[in-house]
């Protein structure tokens, strides 16, 4: 049965063993040094193809036994926090699990820096859904696990979804809290969770998780600009409802803390509304400021 208990709002693991915790520290303290050294040496230059499905760009890979899920993460100029986010991911790996960072084309040394934490480091077309589709073409798992690079896994994460797919659903996600200044943000989650428990849409924030082999019968994430979580978790839903896992993934706050609560919520409301009024995403993703103009995934 999935968990329904709430957990503290800060933890150092995501259901890594007692030696996995220590080396999560280890590793935000010497990423940094294990990087600088990797590009000094020229660790890291050569990389294999990712070219399964057409999709995919450079990828470095490192060999092991099969998983039973991957672990992708989609990450643009992450810069120092990519660290902090990859060292809480990497004892996942104790637990039958292999990372796969997706980058869309940083230039502040992020895929560097990643290869020195995650099983595969690969390069796509910039936008989330790319990236993601990217890392899901060359994943190993018969499970795949859709992490922002600022969301936080609550503990026992794997045992969670591997109870939820234990029953009879294909897919799911993690109810979400919000760190942020606002003491409004603890409503706003609130609202995110029931809403997505009562429609069965989920938010990337929200961690999505799917059988690789469902992820592939809908089509994967559309090439869209926004809402490709919601698009997917729209066609996954007509296959059958999510698996909901209350145990609670965090996420960061700051688009909440730099825009206000309430503007924010008019707008992602104003953008669903209009995306499922049929505007065109990749337009509203432009007036918006979602993408840059000059620049395109």
């Amino acid at each position: 049965m999935v968990s329904r208990s709430c957990r503290a709002r800060w933890w150092p693991s995501s259901g890594c063993s007692a030696a996995g915790r220590t080396c999560s520290a280890r590793s935000t303290a010497t990423s940094f040094a294990e990087w600088r050294s990797s590009v000094r040496s020229g660790d890291g230059a050569a990389h294999d193809s990712a070219k399964r499905r057409g999709r995919g760009g450079k990828c470095n890979a490192r060999k092991g036994p099969r998983p039973w899920i991957s672990v992708i993460v989609p990450v643009l100029n992450e810069g120092s926090g990519l660290a902090t986010c990859l060292s809480r991911l990497t004892c996942l790996r104790d637990n039958g699990a292999e990372l796969i960072v997706a980058d869309g084309g940083s230039e502040d040394g992020t895929a560097e820096l990643a290869r020195t934490l995650a099983d595969r480091v690969l390069t796509a077309p910039r936008g989330r859904a790319s990236q993601m589709n990217a890392g899901a073409a060359v994943a190993r798992g018969d499970v795949l696990l859709f992490v922002h690079a600022d969301t936080q896994l609550p503990p026992q994460a794997l045992a969670h979804i591997r109870t939820a797919l234990g029953g009879s659903a294909d897919w799911g996600r993690f109810d979400v809290d919000i760190d942020g200044h606002s003491p409004l943000l603890r409503s706003v989650a609130a609202l995110m969770n029931l809403r997505s428990r009562l429609t069965g849409i989920a938010t990337g924030d929200q961690a999505i998780f799917v059988r690789r082999a469902v992820f592939e019968a809908v089509g994967t994430y559309p090439d869209i600009a926004l809402m490709e979580d919601v698009a997917l978790s729209t066609a996954l839903r007509k296959l059958g409802r999510p698996a909901c896992i209350r145990a609670r993934v965090i996420t960061s706050g700051r688009r909440w803390d730099k825009h206000g609560v309430l503007r924010t919520i008019v707008l992602m409301w104003w953008l669903r509304a209009a995306y499922f009024l049929g505007a065109d995403p990749d337009a509203l993703a432009l007036r918006y400021g979602y993408r840059p103009r000059s620049r395109n995934p």
